[in-house]
């Protein structure tokens, strides 16, 4: 297959554990609900498992009927303890600059709530054209499609499984709690270590089909 130029890409990007470790602070967060709450959370433990919605870790610890208003507390401690504890990942800052250099736009579509996801960019320095929370999984589609994203990045098969539905290209990052080897069986087209490659393969995705999977 002869190699072909494509045209500026839109990639989307997931967030914790792709573009930002947000472990040590979303571990302080549940530290500090279990000592508002009085109920236990194995803060270990749930960083250990990122990416679904928080109401379905929460369910792990706390009743059917305090679930709701025990997501909207630990989202308004959020910011305090969350914010300032949280890293770039390695790469985040050049995928985003690789995708600007293409000509393209880079949004991000996140399960996390909106507000807390744009005060973790805006402290970070990372400015991607377009940011979309409380959307995980195949609902992640929507946006994807809203955008029309290209190519989606993430860590988790959930973002595998939102690309497919969006008919975009998958591209997962072994930087989560997923390994390579369950990001390829949930059907992505491309397993990278982590961001810091990501540069080297939009520019053999740009080249053509056959170039990017090579």
């Amino acid at each position: 297959m002869s190699s072909t130029t494509r045209p500026a890409p839109t990639v989307g990007f997931d967030l914790d554990m792709t573009l930002i470790d947000s472990r040590p602070g979303i571990r302080a967060c549940y530290l500090a609900l279990t000592e508002r709450t009085g109920t236990y959370v194995d803060a270990d433990l749930a960083v250990t498992r990122l990416g679904p919605p928080l109401e379905e870790e929460l369910a792990h610890w706390f009743p059917a009927e305090q679930i709701a208003a025990t997501a909207a507390l630990y989202r308004e401690m959020y910011p305090a303890y969350a914010v300032a504890a949280t890293s770039a990942l390695p790469g985040a800052r050049e995928a985003i600059a690789a995708v600007r250099a293409a000509g393209g736009r880079a949004i991000v579509v996140t399960a996390k709530h909106e507000p807390n996801a744009r005060l973790h960019l805006e402290h970070l320095g990372i400015e991607p054209d377009a940011v979309v929370g409380d959307l995980w999984a195949e609902r992640k589609a929507t946006a994807l499609r809203e955008h029309g994203a290209d190519v989606y990045v993430g860590d988790h098969l959930g973002d595998v499984r939102g690309a497919r539905t969006a008919g975009a290209y998958s591209v997962a990052v072994a930087s989560g709690p997923c390994s390579a080897d369950e990001l390829r069986a949930a059907g992505a087209d491309t397993v990278l270590t982590d961001l810091t490659e990501f540069p080297e393969w939009l520019a053999a995705y740009r080249e053509g089909f056959e170039a990017a999977r090579a």
